[in-house]
Formats: structure tokens, C-alpha cells, sequence
């Protein structure tokens, strides 16, 4: 039996092709791309930004952060509702309070994970 020798040209082709098959496998789709590109505007404010990292540790009331990043309570209101709309944070209510924090853990990660890459 005798196996004939591929053109390296053709090898390339088969390359390249499975290239193309496997990243548009992953890409995701265009209305994924509008949402995760939503996310980022979201996220692409400083102000907001420190707001997320004020409930890294858990639970925070509306005057912490307004004292915390010297704002008024209303402006950190109006800033916690963009945030709430993007799926970024959740609230709990005790009593009178309502308390905020991260919507889940995978918030924080985006946190750590922005700073690291920062930091190299």
C-alpha cells in the first residue's frame, strides 16, 4: 500500500479550515456579542467600578458607599441602578435598609481578574 504524499500546501488548507471551524464553533452569537458588549460599557465606568469593589466582602448599605467614594447617596443610587440592570448586583432588604452586593461570584472574578491583568 502506498501513501501518497500530501502537498504541504493542502496541509495548510486542512489547517486552516479546522482554524475556522473551531473558533466560529465558539464565537458566540450576535446578540451574545450586543449583551457581553453592554456589559463592558457598564462595567467601563470608573464610578461604577468602585461601587462593585465596595461589596467585594458581601453586604453594604447605599451610605457606606456615598461615604466611602465621598458621593451623595443620591448619585450612588442612581449609579447602583444601572448596575442592578445589568445584572452586576443584587439587593436584600432588612427592615427600613436595603443592603447591595454582588449578584454572584462570577462578578467578583471579573473584579480579580481585570485587576491582575492591570497589574502586569
Amino acid at each position: 500500500m502506498v501513501i501518497p504524499l500530501t502537498n504541504n500546501n493542502d496541509h495548510r488548507r486542512e489547517e486552516h479550515d479546522k482554524i475556522l471551524k473551531d473558533v466560529g464553533l465558539r464565537m458566540p452569537d450576535e446578540n451574545t456579542a450586543h449583551e457581553m458588549s453592554e456589559l463592558f460599557k457598564v462595567l467601563s465606568d470608573p464610578t461604577r467600578l468602585k461601587i462593585l469593589w465596595t461589596m467585594k466582602d458581601g453586604d453594604i448599605c447605599v451610605c457606606c458607599i456615598s461615604d466611602i467614594l465621598g458621593m451623595s447617596v443620591s448619585a450612588v443610587s442612581h449609579q447602583l441602578k444601572t448596575l442592578r440592570q445589568a445584572h452586576l448586583v443584587k439587593t436584600r432588604r432588612d427592615g427600613r435598609n436595603i443592603y447591595y452586593s454582588l449578584d454572584d461570584h462570577h462578578v467578583r472574578t471579573l473584579l480579580d481578574i481585570t485587576l491582575e491583568h492591570m497589574r502586569e
